[in-house]
């Protein structure tokens, strides 16, 4: 209701093609200054007590915006900046909303809940518009932002009587910084990610079209009035419902892979449509479509990144795949709104249908991980490392070095199963990696990682997975010695 609300509000206001576009902008630039951050407050903060802080924020720069469209005190700069705040809100809010679903639910329900957390945002989002639409023909757009802000309310009041389990209460002794950092530094050797990440800054830049312009599609090619734009957007929340009741099926006849790629040409094909139709009802059957394509793209996404990531490092990587996803959206609203002002509404859904058909073909070769594939428990393998002498956890660098025995005939054997250790340690905190073949005794090879503090090298002994054990395992056993390869930690001296 309050998409519908802003968006027509604005599409009143001003007839700017590009003002109107800056509403979906407004809404999810703040992505780009805040989505990490919000992952690692997420990560190391009370979710609860953060959700609860971010849910007040938004219930009152929602009832500021409808206190002052009320009384028409309301400008097109005006609704931007307020909407602006609410994506303030919305973006310190998701990373922590989208991490506590693990909490919830057991690992093996976590794609079925995911789903069904789809299913119930999209029976919101078809319901919402159709209403919100019926609202601002009625009373006007302040009467809807008033509802969003009465909403937040009921959200406030469960977060306030969920009681968390202890046992999933942060514990990290990071600071916010350092955790920024390492979460960043995690996305970047997490090779499951890469392929979330890619796949989806290449569907939501394209698709983000049809979202920014379509309250213009509605008045200027339609010449339908605020309840048939809600009508349209229902029609897109009620065929992400129809994808959703079909998605477990679905899911056990194709691969995740094979599925958002055909969910984003069927959504590129249905911006072509939009482009030569002209009659109401075809375009709001083409919807449902559309919101069949949109849910199945964005869940399996969803789906694919919330099974692949650990619970240490869930909300950061979150916070980063929902930068991508709204930064992506907020990019594309301005390019596609500048693409509508000079060349005309139907030439830019003619466009975006194109755009999508060629970013399906670019990231089809992407694998995304099945839900299945990883486990993400911690494995708790390594062993405590030996001390004689206490140090401080801020002591440090410190370089950890293992030695190897290998038959110098399987030597590139070797170096290429230590690429994958290789990118656990990276990711999970080493800044630096090497492995090195001793020039005078073939098969001796040493693997040396540095870490920037003791403190940060314990954190590792956490942060290793049950498959990342599996990993190890590949590579050590090429390792012929006697016992398991010798494992050294070196402390850089104090100097003072």
């Amino acid at each position: 209701m309050q998409n519908v609300g802003a968006a027509w509000s604005m599409a009143t206001l001003t007839s700017s093609a590009l003002l109107v576009a800056l509403v979906q902008t407004a809404t999810n630039l703040p992505v780009f200054l805040l989505g990490v951050p919000a992952g690692a407050f997420g990560d190391i903060v009370d979710r609860r007590r953060l959700l609860l802080i971010t849910q007040g924020w938004m219930l009152s720069a929602a009832a500021i915006l409808g206190m002052l469209t009320l009384t028409g005190h309301s400008g097109p700069w005006t609704l931007l900046w307020l909407t602006f705040a609410l994506g303030l809100g919305s973006t310190m809010n998701g990373p922590a909303w989208q991490a506590i679903m693990p909490e919830l639910v057991r690992k093996p329900d976590l794609p079925a809940a995911i789903s069904l957390n789809s299913g119930g945002f999209n029976l919101a989002r078809s319901v919402g518009p159709a209403l919100g639409g019926l609202v601002v023909a009625a009373v006007g757009a302040g009467a809807a932002f008033m509802l969003n802000a009465v909403s937040f309310v009921g959200v406030m009041i469960v977060l306030y009587l969920w009681r968390r389990d202890p046992e999933s209460a942060p514990q990290s002794t990071e600071s916010i910084g350092g955790a920024i950092w390492t979460g960043m530094r995690y996305v970047r050797f997490a090779r499951p990610m890469h392929a979330v990440l890619l796949r989806s800054g290449f569907f939501v830049i394209s698709s983000s079209a049809l979202w920014a312009i379509l309250p213009l599609v509605a008045k200027v090619e339609l010449h339908s009035e605020s309840s048939g734009y809600g009508v349209l957007l229902g029609c897109l929340g009620l065929g992400s419902i129809i994808g959703a009741l079909f998605s477990s099926r679905v899911r056990q006849m194709f691969s995740p892979d094979t599925i958002v790629t055909s969910s984003v040409v069927l959504f590129g094909l249905v911006n072509i449509a939009l482009a030569y139709l002209t009659s109401f009802a075809a375009v709001a059957l083409t919807m449902l479509a559309g919101g069949m394509a949109w849910m199945s793209v964005n869940s399996n996404l969803n789906t694919s990144a919330q099974t692949s990531l650990p619970a240490w490092v869930r909300a950061r990587a979150l916070g980063v795949y929902l930068l991508v996803f709204q930064g992506a959206m907020a990019v594309g609203s301005v390019i596609w709104g500048e693409v509508a002002e000079r060349f005309g509404l139907r030439p830019t859904l003619l466009m975006a249908g194109v755009t999508l058909l060629i970013a399906a073909a670019l990231t089809a070769r992407l694998r995304l991980t099945g839900s299945l594939e990883l486990d993400t428990s911690p494995s708790n393998h390594w062993p405590e490392p030996p001390l004689l002498v206490e140090r401080h956890p801020e002591d440090g660098p410190v370089l950890v070095t293992v030695e190897y025995s290998i038959d110098s005939e399987r030597g590139v054997e070797f170096a290429r199963a230590m690429q994958a250790v290789r990118r656990i340690r990276r990711r999970d905190g080493a800044i630096r990696w090497s492995l090195y073949e001793d020039a005078a005794t073939p098969g001796r090879y040493i693997e040396n990682f540095v870490v920037e503090s003791w403190a940060e090298h314990l954190r590792q002994h956490e942060r290793i997975t049950v498959s990342d054990h599996e990993m190890e395992v590949k590579a050590w056993a090429f390792h012929q010695g006697d016992g398991a390869p010798k494992v050294t930690h070196w402390i850089a001296p104090k100097r003072s």
